[in-house]
């Protein structure tokens, strides 16, 4: 059992001696690895999105695509030391700290040991480097393309969000240590934004009424928000979430134009007559994340008490999708300076953002349980589950 009776999660003090010295000398070192190669990837996508939009020409070789290559080969390369160090303590019969990476699992009939979430990020830098070859080959055949919506791209972007819910899995595992909270925080941040990259393929989809890309951001939104919510259960982090997701899309909304058109300059490429001033992948983050948040707490924690049950979690993951959609369409027609979907056209959208919206509660509720599962349990939770299972034995005498 990894958390304790109550549901409660470890306290937020300090980490047991025992494993405190091993742990801060060694274990945040790859973890906050693992999320800068996430946030490189993160920030590389909107460069290499707006590379496309306000210049156009590339090659497989340029700048944001190399720091898109780092980011993904600098998160890999640290889940693999991880793994490679957890797999010789165990030959050497040493004891493994649970709270780098969670409970070593073993790979390859036990050839390995791998700690949970360092496997997840490893795994989704794996599928990065594969798909990144079938990327090279689909652009010799058909040329460079400026879609999302390709095969390898889908695989490259599905590859790359693996990586980061490693990097999630990897904080929430050190969760009695301080450099944690922060963790945790920043990789739920990088999560989400570079999750919301996938959902421009959408438009590749004929919704009839329905617009696809604004359905597929408030699932997701909803979806990480209450894996968020669900997790962290203190207003104060689950603010500090929301916070520092619209600090990221600031940083992003003066990043990418800039880069990009620095880069152009560089390389003597001239820019686009209509460059928009919006750059894409910041204006598609939802700026009512820091509302729908703190509104999320408030309904689970008023009416589920920290725990709602799957009709509670539905019916506020409902009532987030309306907001998130709601607010999403209100969002674009400011930022892009259009006019409001039309009485008749609103509605579909809308309705389809509450139904997926009440799935996505469904599901980000029993995604926080399994996240909450990865946390180990303390040696006083231990002792207490240890007394409990072996209490009916001793009845039974």
């Amino acid at each position: 059992m990894t958390v304790a009776a109550d549901g409660a999660l470890p306290a937020r003090g300090r980490a047991p001696a025992s494993v405190r010295t091993a742990t801060v000398s060694r274990g945040w070192i790859p973890a906050f690895l693992v999320l800068l190669g996430a946030a490189f990837s993160l920030t590389a996508a909107s460069w290499d999105i707006q590379w496309h939009i306000d210049v156009g020409p590339d090659t497989f070789f340029t700048l944001p695509h190399l720091v898109l290559y780092a980011g993904s080969a600098l998160s890999g390369l640290a889940s693999l030391a991880v793994v490679l160090m957890t797999t010789a303590a165990r030959r050497a019969d040493r004891e493994v700290d649970t709270t780098i990476g969670g409970r070593a699992v073993p790979v390859l009939g036990g050839t390995f040991a791998a700690p949970l979430g360092y496997l997840v990020s490893g795994a989704g830098s794996a599928g990065f480097l594969l798909y990144g070859l079938f990327d090279l080959w689909w652009h010799s055949l058909y040329g460079f393309d400026a879609v999302i919506a390709s095969p390898p791209h889908i695989g490259l972007i599905l590859s790359i969000a693996l990586s980061m819910v490693g990097a999630v899995m990897v904080f929430a595992a050190a969760w009695a240590h301080r450099w944690a909270r922060l963790g945790v925080i920043l990789a739920f941040t990088v999560t989400l934004a570079f999750s919301l990259v996938a959902t421009q393929g959408l438009a590749e989809i004929d919704g009839g009424v329905v617009d696809p890309v604004s359905v597929g951001v408030t699932f997701l939104t909803v979806l990480v928000v209450f894996m968020a919510v669900g997790f962290l259960r203190d207003i104060r982090l689950v603010l500090g979430f929301g916070i520092v997701f619209a600090a990221a899309q600031a940083l992003l909304w003066w990043f990418s134009p800039w880069a990009t058109r620095a880069y152009a300059v560089a390389v003597g490429l001239p820019m686009r007559d209509y460059v928009s001033p919006v750059p894409l992948v910041p204006a598609e983050m939802p700026m009512s994340l820091p509302a729908v948040a703190a509104l999320t707490w408030w309904a689970v924690s008023s009416v589920g008490r920290d725990r709602p049950g799957r009709l509670v979690a539905s019916l506020v993951g409902g009532l987030a999708g309306l907001v998130v959609t709601v607010c999403g369409l209100t969002q674009a027609s400011l930022v892009y300076r259009s006019t409001l979907p039309t009485i008749g056209e609103m509605p579909p959208t809308v309705v389809a953002g509450v139904l997926v919206g009440a799935l996505a509660g469904f599901l980000g509720r029993r995604f926080s349980a399994m996240l909450r599962a990865v946390v180990p349990a303390t040696p006083r939770e231990a002792s207490a589950a240890s007394q409990q299972a072996s209490a009916p034995s001793q009845e039974g005498r």
